[in-house]
């Protein structure tokens, strides 16, 4: 239970951004490429409706929110913080441990207990926490034991391609295991937001 506690608190820090989003910046370019604010919610949104189909059994092919789809807003709705806490509420609900050694296929890693699935989701909250508040301003610090776990998924894991996660970027010499995590993922958290 060790991975739900860490994953409860990667989602309370993806919660905590969302609720500091103003209605006026819900459209506005994230620093995931070519999604706005409202389509990173909306992708994290399709992951809680995604792992409960999982843990339940139940079909879900909604194609919208999944990595590099092209509009993942419209699952954020007018809403996108009332959706979100709705369909984590609704997921985490559903991870019993029973369901949680549920195997399940997922594209570039395989056949996996979902367990595992829930400790990609850390990797994901925690990208797409930083993707929405280093955007809009906000000093997002990551908390360093989410970091270590994420860190040590993407090291083995990490789908580089188009929707997924972007070439290894080069963080300055004297970066902090958040700003080197970011760049393993892709992210220049040390330069300024694109104008």
């Amino acid at each position: 239970m060790e991975t739900m506690e860490s994953y409860r608190h990667a989602q309370d820090g993806f919660d905590a951004v969302l609720a500091a989003v103003r209605p006026d910046q819900w459209d506005r370019p994230s620093m995931c490429a070519e999604w706005s604010v409202r389509d990173v919610a909306g992708h994290v949104i399709w992951g809680q409706h995604q792992i409960r189909a999982w843990a339940t059994g139940e079909d879900y092919e909604e194609p919208a929110g999944a990595p590099g789809a092209p509009h993942p807003a419209v699952l954020a709705a007018d809403d996108p913080l009332r959706t979100w806490r709705a369909a984590r509420e609704e997921s985490v609900a559903v991870l019993t441990p029973d369901a949680l050694a549920r195997i399940t296929s997922i594209t570039g890693i395989g056949e996996v207990p979902l367990a595992a699935i829930v400790t990609l989701l850390i990797t994901d909250h925690i990208a797409h926490t930083w993707d929405i508040g280093y955007a809009l301003g906000m000093d997002v610090r990551l908390a360093p034991p989410l970091v270590d776990i994420a860190f040590d998924w993407a090291q083995s894991h990490v789908v580089r391609r188009r929707g997924f996660f972007g070439p290894e970027l080069t963080p300055p010499a004297d970066a902090d295991e958040q700003t080197r995590l970011l760049a393993f993922l892709g992210r220049a958290a040390w330069q300024p937001v694109p104008a």
